[in-house]
């Protein structure tokens, strides 16, 4: 029952994660049309997220938190780069020259290389002859496949906007969209690096607020780096309008704070291939989005492909959650007296090793 009720919270909090970094694609797209830095853009958002969760660190982490190392420093400086410099700067890069729905659509090649990195380094176990494995793989390939659908097909309009609400948010410049999709593809392979450099270095340092804060330093101080020799205009520097506070604020607090703030939780307690495989129910929520704030066309082909997108993603629930109640057993059988003294003998997998700690 315990069991039940942690897996339970996970799933709210990754639901919850998703509608919030869901609304982060609109904002923000709006925010890129009417011309926002995307060098100086993530280091407000990056000093909003430390402030908000630097105290966290500090005051509830005091027991928990191992001594300061130079190995760590060097750690957390990696963390900062793949995290945060470059997952980010790949993102903005991407977005600008793309869309919101394809750039969260791209993203759903983070739960197949989070789950090839997390089998090659042992995070993971891959089994092809029980259902639960089965269940992820072909979950993973749905979800994929929908994703794709979304991107390469798109069949009938089902809703097409009015031509004067096209401008109503500003107009995008010209897109590079090769580039475009580049960068989006090299958000996802840092982002699910991140994802399983955080599960490594969460077992060294098991204090995720100080790792997040400090992520959040190093990753400022390397934009702060690139932006102070590309953006030498100090009205780049400035904040222009009311869309780019709001869209600063929400990246902040809601995305870089409290939204990855639940994601290192989750991962502590889920695992990096658990994080991941909710990033499909992101791509329905951007597509929905979009075409409510954005005013984006929404076809057939994204139709189906989020209907392809919740399926996988059930698939990948379904299988964690019957792994989990395999793992239950074996601890059960395996727990056996032996000459008196009582010795048990625990084989779990990632999913239920963190839902115990």
């Amino acid at each position: 029952m315990a069991e039940s009720a942690s897996s339970t919270k996970l799933h709210i909090a990754m639901t919850i994660f998703q509608f919030g970094y869901a609304g982060n694609h609109v904002i923000l797209r709006a925010a890129l049309n009417m011309g926002i830095s995307k060098l100086v853009f993530p280091i407000y958002r990056n000093i909003i997220a430390l402030l908000l969760l630097a105290p966290f660190a500090f005051f509830l982490e005091k027991k928990d938190r191992p001594p300061l190392t130079i190995a760590f420093l060097m750690q957390f400086f990696l963390l900062g780069f793949v995290g945060i410099a470059s997952n980010q700067g790949f993102y903005l890069f991407g977005l600008d020259n793309t869309s919101p729905t394809f750039a969260s659509a791209t993203e759903n090649a983070v739960p197949a290389v989070t789950f090839i990195l997390a089998t090659l380094l042992g995070l993971e176990h891959l089994h092809f002859k029980r259902k639960d494995g089965i269940a992820k793989i072909l979950g993973t390939l749905t979800s994929f496949i929908g994703a794709s659908v979304i991107t390469l097909y798109k069949g009938p309009p089902i809703y097409l906007p009015e031509p004067e609400l096209l401008t109503s948010l500003g107009e995008a410049k010209a897109r590079n969209w090769t580039l475009g999709c580049i960068c989006c593809f090299g958000h996802c392979i840092c982002w699910s690096s991140w994802i399983v450099l955080q599960a490594i270095f969460l077992k060294k340092y098991p204090a995720p607020f100080t790792v997040y804060s400090f992520t959040c330093f190093f990753g400022i101080l390397q934009f702060l780096g690139i932006a102070a020799y590309v953006e030498r205009d100090p009205l780049t520097w400035q904040v222009h309008s009311s869309m780019e506070i709001i869209s600063i604020l929400y990246s902040g607090l809601v995305v870089s704070g409290i939204g990855f703030g639940i994601q290192i939780w989750v991962i502590q307690r889920g695992g990096p291939v658990f994080v991941s495989s909710y990033l499909p129910l992101q791509t329905m929520l951007v597509a929905i989005m979009a075409s409510i704030a954005l005013h984006e066309e929404f076809y057939l082909g994204g139709m189906i492909g989020a209907m392809l997108i919740i399926g996988g993603l059930y698939l990948v629930v379904w299988g964690k959650s019957e792994e989990s109640k395999l793992g239950i057993t074996k601890a059960t059988t395996c727990s056996m007296p032996s000459k008196g003294t009582e010795k048990t003998i625990l084989v779990q997998p990632l999913l239920l090793q963190g839902l115990n700690e």
